[in-house]
């Protein structure tokens, strides 16, 4: 396995690879849930890139840049171990100009649910992955469907600038108890970790309601309200695909969407119908 902390090396690098390339691009503090796309990479193509780059201009202030968790030497070994052909982790000095155009997200659907707490974050996930495609030209890139709002956004953003990368969408991995995998998890204490169940028992006690023949948004809304009681919760959203605001759940078109905060710790999840 190769690593490279040089942009003008990753592009070397690639240039000289026959065959298709498998994309995917990390914040770092791997976990199982980075793992199944890495994998997936690994079975659909004949080499796998992983980029590990904790972006600054995601981030709005106050939030945990700072914070955020760095495991560079488990990093490695997890790709190692996963067979992965190179490793991309480059630095915020390379990565930006003092002089940076800006990628701004289309308003109508960046500043709703995830965007509406955190204005300005999905123009800095677009920059930086932009760059990204631009540096490693994938054949496919691997997004996971828990953060189902970033990936419609670059989903828009592949098809408006004509792209030529496939995007692969990943299934939500869940810890046995139910709570899906985050690199934020490791924030939860025992207590707070208890109640963060809260949220993924409120999409199943969603489903149930669906199950049996429950689609008003309203009601939706009411039951996970009440069985998240106790947290903070930021927004509950249920949108279609296209994330436009639904008043009715359609099968095989629709997303629930739930963001809290477990103590001091912001946690999000969703359920596609």
């Amino acid at each position: 396995m190769k690593i490279f902390r040089s942009i003008s090396e990753i592009q070397e690098y690639r240039k000289s690879l026959k065959g298709s390339i498998g994309f995917v691009p990390t914040m770092g503090a791997l976990h199982n849930g980075h793992l199944s796309l890495i994998r997936k990479s690994i079975d659909n193509n004949d080499f796998t890139i992983v980029s590990i780059f904790i972006n600054p201009t995601q981030f709005l202030p106050g939030e945990d840049l700072d914070k955020y968790p760095k495991r560079e030497a488990a990093d490695i070994k997890i790709c190692e171990l996963a067979k992965v052909d190179a490793i991309f982790m480059p630095i915020k000095e390379d990565m930006y100009s003092a002089i940076e155009p800006k990628i701004l997200a289309p308003s109508q659907k960046a500043y709703i649910l995830e965007g509406f707490k955190r204005p300005g974050h999905f123009d800095g996930v677009l920059q930086i992955v932009l760059k990204l495609f631009n540096i490693i030209n994938p054949t496919r890139a691997y997004f996971g469907k828990k953060d189902a709002q970033q990936l419609y956004l670059i989903k828009d953003m592949v098809q408006s600038l004509f792209l030529h990368v496939e995007l692969i969408p990943c299934e939500i991995v869940r810890e046995n108890d139910g709570l899906a995998l985050s690199s934020r998890n490791i924030y939860l204490n025992k207590e707070e970790r208890t109640k963060a169940l809260n949220i993924s028992k409120a999409l199943k006690m969603a489903s149930k309601a669906m199950m049996k023949g429950e689609f008003q948004s309203i009601a939706i809304k009411n039951i996970i309200r009440k069985t998240m009681q106790g947290l903070y919760i930021e927004y509950i959203g249920i949108v279609d695909r296209d994330f436009n605001k639904i008043d009715k759940i359609e099968l095989n078109n629709s997303i629930i969407l739930l963001a809290a905060k477990v103590g001091n710790t912001r946690l999000i999840d969703n359920l596609w119908i």
